[in-house]
């Protein structure tokens, strides 16, 4: 099953996610078959936090790739905040 996740990146006390397609069998840091975004959670306010590119998000979720909760809520929040 291919599922949409957060791989983290980043150093110890300073994370970054990118959101990423990948297997998901493959380990959460692994390989993975396309980036489509990022989530910076310590991002400042003349920061980006938060980017998806949403024409490959459709096209991942409608050839069946599911998300993950934390993605999930992401989406949301990104299209709460695009509104």
């Amino acid at each position: 099953m291919v599922v949409i996740r957060l791989s983290r990146g980043g150093s110890k006390g300073r994370p970054f996610f990118n959101i990423v397609v990948a297997d998901k069998r493959v380990r959460r840091d692994g390989r993975f078959l396309e980036r489509i975004g990022f989530y910076n959670p310590t991002a400042k306010e003349t920061e980006e936090g938060l980017r998806i590119v949403q024409d490959r998000l459709s096209y991942w979720v409608g050839v069946g790739a599911q998300t993950s909760p934390t993605v999930d809520r992401l989406i949301k929040q990104a299209a709460k905040k695009a509104a």
